[in-house]
C-alpha cells in the first residue's frame, strides 16, 4: 500500500506541470516518424473497452493502476485528466515504448518527448514487481482497444 502511495505521489507530482495547455491530450508526435496513428486525439474514457476479464498479474496490476496512476493517467489509462498521457494510445504500443520503458520511467523517472506534461520524476520506493503488475494490466487494456 505504501508503494503504491509513493507511485501515485510521484506521478501527480512529475506530471501535474503542464496541465493548464488546451492540447495537452493532443500527442505532439512525429507522424512520419511513428506511424499516423501516433498522432490520434486521446481517447475518450468512455470508448476505452475493458476486458470483461483480467488475467491475475493484470488483475493485481489494475488495482495498483488505479491506486498510483489513474489519478494521472485517467481511468483505464485513458488520459483525459489533463496531468497526465493515456496509456492507452498508439504511442505507447510495445514496439515504440516496450516494458521496459514503464519500469525505467517509474525507476529514473523520463523526460517529456510526446506530450505536453512535463517531465516525470522518479518514483521512491517503487518496486520493479509492482510496476511490472502495472505494465500487464496495461498492455492487456491496450490489446483490448487494438494496439498490439
Amino acid at each position: 500500500m505504501a508503494i503504491a502511495s509513493l507511485l501515485a505521489f510521484g506521478l501527480a507530482t512529475g506530471l501535474f506541470a503542464q496541465s493548464d495547455e488546451v492540447d495537452a491530450d493532443r500527442p505532439r508526435v512525429n507522424t512520419e516518424m511513428h506511424g499516423a496513428a501516433a498522432g490520434a486525439p486521446a481517447p475518450s474514457p468512455d470508448s476505452v473497452i475493458v476486458p470483461e476479464t483480467l488475467s491475475a498479474p493484470s488483475y493485481f496490476g489494475q488495482i495498483a493502476f488505479e491506486q498510483s496512476c489513474a489519478a494521472c493517467h485517467g481511468q483505464n489509462g485513458a488520459g483525459g485528466t489533463g496531468n497526465g498521457p493515456p496509456l492507452i494510445h498508439p504511442i505507447y504500443e510495445p514496439g515504440h515504448h516496450p516494458d521496459g520503458a514503464f519500469l525505467r520511467a517509474a525507476t529514473a523517472g523520463v523526460q517529456s518527448h510526446h506530450w505536453n506534461y512535463g517531465d516525470m520524476p522518479a518514483v521512491e520506493g517503487v518496486t520493479e514487481e509492482t510496476v511490472g503488475l502495472i505494465v500487464s494490466y496495461i498492455r492487456e487494456m491496450q490489446r483490448a482497444n487494438g494496439i498490439e
